[in-house]
């Protein structure tokens, strides 16, 4: 019988492979634990903190190895993708290491943190409507004028393979877990974690993370087919994209169970992992914990591992103020 993966499928071979080829281009993030979350959860909690990540979230991961990947001819015309904020600089600062042009589309009502981000790495912004049929149509004119290559935010199996590489190290750095909590967007990083995670620990439960408001992959989970969104309602502005084909076929493969927390929920994780932690996390990232807070998973005598996936927000509109 042949075991070979579909060359459309992501493996744990490719995600070995982009460790390798962005190791030295990222951070290596640490782990921390608390004994006050801790207690209330009832688990031990290993929190992966992606937002110390270069450019501070854990798309610098997917970005550069699929920026790294391309040929000297792909990469001379440079690349473009459409973003909320956390790709988009991360794909512009990919492009700059790699001293080629970076065209990103952004909503115009992206956080301002984020916009200054790509603004920083030297990204050439285009503004369109907060929509993705927006985001998609511009995206292919600024394709079709320059030549450059789509590095999707999570359609794409170099930038799963490097959103992967966060398990890998989370396991070096907290073996034996028994779960791993992470939020569910685009599914990229689902995608990635579930993939690392079931490959190296059969038996490992891979549960993603979304909000109410946004919970296209929780329904399309519940009735095993794709079921996109249509209308995002959430703080948690990375979260706000539907699945795609490619990433829901990973996640009915590899994920246990995706779950759904409310608004309130993800502004009281947020401010915990704040005030306990002491590091600074956005919605988006507070999600994963936010399903421990509202006890949607079951983390009692578990050794659970939860990503926080970035730190990137507007410190002038904090959702408790």
């Amino acid at each position: 019988m042949d075991t070979t993966p579909p060359a459309d499928r992501l493996t744990l071979a490719a995600i070995r492979d982009a460790h390798e080829r962005i190791r030295d281009r990222i951070h290596r993030t640490p782990v921390l634990t608390s004994t006050t979350l801790d207690g209330q959860s009832g688990g031990k909690l290993f929190f992966k903190c992606e937002n110390l990540q270069k450019g501070g979230a854990f798309k610098a991961r997917g970005a550069t190895n699929a920026v790294f990947s391309l040929t000297d001819a792909e990469a001379a015309r440079g690349v473009a993708t459409h973003s909320s904020g956390n790709h988009a600089a991360a794909l512009s600062r990919a492009a700059k290491l790699r001293g080629i042009p970076a065209y990103i589309v952004m909503p115009n009502n992206a956080p301002k943190a984020k916009r200054a981000a790509v603004e920083r790495l030297g990204g050439k912004i285009v503004f369109c409507e907060p929509n993705i049929p927006a985001r998609e149509a511009a995206a292919a004119k600024v394709i079709a004028e320059t030549g450059a290559t789509l590095i999707h935010p999570f359609d794409n199996l170099r930038v799963m393979a490097g959103q992967g590489t966060a398990t890998l190290e989370l396991l070096e750095q907290a073996p034996d877990l028994d779960i791993i909590v992470a939020p569910v967007g685009g599914g990229g990083l689902i995608s990635g974690t579930a993939v690392a995670a079931t490959s190296l620990k059969p038996g490992i439960r891979v549960i993603g993370a979304e909000p109410a408001g946004a919970d296209d992959a929780s329904r399309s989970f519940k009735a095993g087919k794709f079921i996109p969104i249509t209308q995002a309602n959430t703080i948690a502005d990375g979260l706000r994209s539907s699945t795609s084909d490619r990433t829901f076929a990973e996640i009915r493969s590899h994920v246990s169970d995706i779950v759904t927390v409310t608004e309130e929920s993800i502004v009281a994780a947020m401010r915990a992992v704040w005030e306990v932690l002491k590091i600074v996390i956005e919605p988006s990232g507070a999600v994963p914990y936010a399903a421990i807070v509202e006890n949607k998973i079951d983390v009692r005598g578990k050794r659970v591992g939860i990503i926080l996936t970035g730190g990137n927000l507007d410190l002038d509109r904090l959702p408790w103020q």
